[in-house]
C-alpha cells in the first residue's frame, strides 16, 4: 500500500513530465501556425480538431471519461490557437450567458471574447473582421428554431464552420443566505422553461423578464429579496449562491449553436452540410427538389420552412444533411437540387458535433 507521500511524489514527477510534453506540443503547434501564416491558411480547422478528439478518445483507457479528455484537450488546443494568432470570438452576450458557455466549450479559455448585444452584431463583427469567428444559437430542443439567426444566414457571405450542442441546466441563484425570494428575474425563455417548477416552489414570487440571464444575475446583486434563473457560471461570476439546480421543467433541454467564419473547412469524414433554398410555387416543387437526396441515399437530419421575405405566402427551406459539400456524391446531389430552386445557398459544411 502506497503512502500519501509516495503518491504525491509520483504526481510531482508526472506533472514535470506533462508540462514538458505540453510545451513540446505547443512548440509543434506554433510551427504549424507559422506555416499557416505563410500560406494564408485558417488557424482553426474543425476537421483537424475532430481528428484530435477522436484520436485521444481512442487512446483513453480510463479512469477519465471521454468528455473529461475532450475538455482537457480543448484547453490545450485553445492555448495553441492563442499563441498562433490574436483570435477574437464574438458571441451573443453578455458574459455568463449560455451562448458564452457554448463559445468557451468550443474555443476554450485562452482566446479573447467579444460579447455582443444582438445576434445581428455577432454577424457584423465577423463580417467586418473585428472577430475571426462568431457563435450564435440556431435552435433549441424545446423552443425550436431561432428565426433571426436563420434569416441572417441567408444575407451573409459568412459560412457555418462548426456546430455544438449545449445542455441547458437552469439554476435559481440568490444572494448568500437568501431562501425566500420575492422577485425572480430571467430571460423570458428561461422563465417559460421553468414555469411549472416556479409555480410549485414560489407561487407568490413576481416573475420579471430581462434581456438575458446575465442581466437577471446582475439585478440580484443589488436586490437581496430577488433571485435569478441563470447558469452555474453566472452564479460563480456574480458571487451569488445556487438555491436550486436543474429547475427546468423538461429534462434534455439542449441548444444547438453554430460557429460562423469566412469559409468552411475540408471534410472530416463525419460531416453535416446546411443549405438554404427556395422553390417555385407549384405542385410538387418541394418533392422534386428533395428527390435527388432520396435517390442518392443522403440522410436529412433537419428540414424547416420560413416565410419568404420577397413573396407573400411563399416559403424557403433550411435543410441539414449528412455529408460534406466537397464529397463528390454530395456535390452532385447539391448541383441537382440547385437546378430545381429559385434560390440556393450552401450555408456551410462542418463536422457533426459530439453530444454530451
Amino acid at each position: 500500500m502506497s503512502t500519501f507521500d509516495e503518491y504525491r511524489q509520483r504526481i510531482d514527477a508526472l506533472d514535470a513530465e506533462i508540462v514538458s510534453r505540453l510545451n513540446e506540443r505547443i512548440s509543434c503547434a506554433m510551427g504549424i501556425g507559422r506555416l499557416k501564416q505563410e500560406t494564408n491558411a485558417p488557424v482553426y480547422v474543425p476537421a483537424r480538431e475532430m481528428q484530435v478528439f477522436e484520436k485521444v478518445m481512442a487512446l483513453n483507457e480510463g479512469p477519465m471519461s471521454d468528455s473529461h479528455v475532450r475538455a482537457i484537450y480543448r484547453e490545450i488546443m485553445s492555448a495553441a490557437i492563442s499563441m498562433e494568432l490574436e483570435s477574437c470570438i464574438a458571441f451573443l452576450g453578455p458574459a455568463t450567458t449560455f451562448t458564452h458557455q457554448a463559445a468557451l466549450s468550443k474555443f476554450g479559455q485562452s482566446l479573447n471574447y467579444l460579447p455582443c448585444e444582438t445576434i445581428e452584431q455577432v454577424f457584423e463583427e465577423v463580417e467586418k473582421g473585428s472577430a475571426q469567428y462568431g457563435v450564435v444559437p440556431i435552435e433549441n430542443s424545446i423552443e425550436g428554431g431561432v428565426t433571426f439567426t436563420q434569416d441572417r444566414l441567408t444575407q451573409t457571405p459568412l459560412k457555418v464552420t462548426a456546430e455544438l450542442y449545449l445542455p441547458i441546466h437552469h439554476c435559481l441563484i440568490v444572494q448568500p443566505g437568501e431562501e425566500h425570494p420575492e422577485r425572480i428575474y430571467s430571460h423570458p425563455q428561461a422563465l417559460g422553461q421553468c414555469r411549472n417548477w416556479l409555480t410549485k416552489h414560489f407561487p407568490h414570487a413576481e416573475l420579471i423578464p430581462t434581456r438575458s440571464t446575465a442581466g437577471a444575475s446582475d439585478k440580484v446583486k443589488n436586490d437581496p429579496k430577488a433571485a435569478a434563473i441563470a447558469s452555474r457560471l453566472a452564479a460563480e461570476d456574480f458571487g451569488l449562491e445556487i438555491l436550486a439546480e436543474n429547475i427546468q421543467d423538461i429534462s434534455g433541454n439542449t441548444t444547438r449553436f453554430l460557429v460562423l467564419g469566412r469559409e468552411y473547412g475540408p471534410p472530416s469524414g463525419n460531416d453535416k452540410t446546411s443549405v438554404f433554398f427556395g422553390v417555385r410555387h407549384k405542385t410538387g416543387a418541394l418533392f422534386q427538389s428533395l428527390e435527388p437526396l432520396h435517390r442518392a441515399g443522403l440522410n436529412l437530419t433537419k428540414i424547416e420552412s420560413r416565410p419568404s421575405k420577397q413573396r407573400a405566402w411563399e416559403y424557403t427551406f433550411f435543410v441539414d444533411l449528412e455529408g460534406h459539400a466537397d464529397d463528390p456524391e454530395v456535390r452532385a446531389v447539391l448541383d441537382d437540387l440547385s437546378e430545381h430552386c429559385l434560390e440556393f445557398t450552401i450555408l456551410g459544411s462542418y463536422p457533426i458535433a459530439f453530444r454530451s
